[in-house]
């Protein structure tokens, strides 16, 4: 079992920039993917970006290529989500996610397992 508890949500103006962080708690070295999804009133949830914790490998979604950044500190078992040159698109409850597996499409809600409990995340024009 794996827990996730997201922070770092918060408001913004336009331009501005947010570090969200993931903890990660329980058999943390059996995640092998993680991700960072997105869901704004209204709208279905979406991925946003995605890491493979053993190539380093990421994935983004075209919306947020060159402005937003994810990564994993193994040393402290945290996902992070640099989020800068905000837009208020951006706007949404955020969401990280983690799975055991090492098959399915990164940006599909099925691919993971275990889902954090979301930040909110507000940017202002």
């Amino acid at each position: 079992q794996v827990q996730l508890l997201e922070s770092g949500g918060g408001s913004v103006q336009a331009g501005g920039s947010l570090n969200l962080e993931c903890a990660t708690y329980g058999i943390t070295h059996n995640i092998q993917i993680m991700g960072w999804f997105r869901q704004a009133p209204g709208k279905e949830r979406e991925g946003v970006a995605a890491i493979d914790l053993s190539s380093r490998r990421t994935d983004y979604a075209d919306s947020v290529k060159g402005r937003l950044t994810i990564s994993y500190d193994n040393t402290k078992n945290i996902l992070y989500l640099q989020m800068n040159t905000m837009k208020p698109e951006d706007t949404a409850m955020y969401y990280c996610a983690a799975t055991f597996r090492r098959t399915g499409i990164w940006y599909r809600e099925r691919t993971f397992d275990y889902w954090g409990q979301g930040t909110q995340v507000a940017v202002s024009s």
